[in-house]
Order: structure tokens, then sequence, then C-alpha cells
């Protein structure tokens, strides 16, 4: 999915600058599960082997995507270092 689309890079301090929309970027149930089974390696990767993973999401202007470490997530957010937070309705792909 990502592959065909064209996603511009944003450092995470800027994430807080960006206003999301209320809805859900992914249409299928599958899709949402898949997403959060791979924020939760994120998370794993991030704590244990301090490694940085890509997240894919959308704004209020269109595609992005950040290179980070996921420090924790809730049932409505993603939460980056410094406090900075993506909602998960928002987020399309995790790698």
């Amino acid at each position: 999915m990502t592959t065909n689309l064209n996603f511009q890079t944003v450092a995470k301090e800027q994430i807080k600058f960006l206003k999301f929309p209320k809805e859900e970027v992914l249409n299928k149930k599958k899709a949402m599960v898949n997403r959060f089974l791979d924020l939760q390696r994120a998370l794993s990767l991030g704590n244990l082997e301090r490694e940085k993973v890509q997240i894919f999401f959308m704004d209020m202007d269109g595609l992005k995507k950040v290179e980070t470490t996921v420090w924790g997530i809730t049932d409505t957010s993603v939460i980056l270092k410094q406090a900075t937070i993506i909602p998960l309705e928002r987020i399309v792909k995790v790698a």
C-alpha cells in the first residue's frame, strides 16, 4: 500500500504542530488489528532494542511519515519521545 503513495517525511518534533481529523484511515477490521500488532512489535523493539520504526500516518494536510522509537501505546494513541502523540486511527502503517 505505501509503495505507491508519496509520504512527506516529518521530524518527530513537528508532529505536535500537526492537526489530526477524527476519522479512521483504515477501512478493514483486519488492517486495524494488524496495525495494532505492528505497533506492539514496534513498542517492544523500541524498549528492548532501542530500534526505530517508520510510522506512516495522515494528518489534515495529507500523508506523512516519521522514523522514531515508540515509547507507548494507549487505546487511542501512540506515544513517542517528548510526549509526542499520534492518534491511533490516523496511522496507516508501521514498518
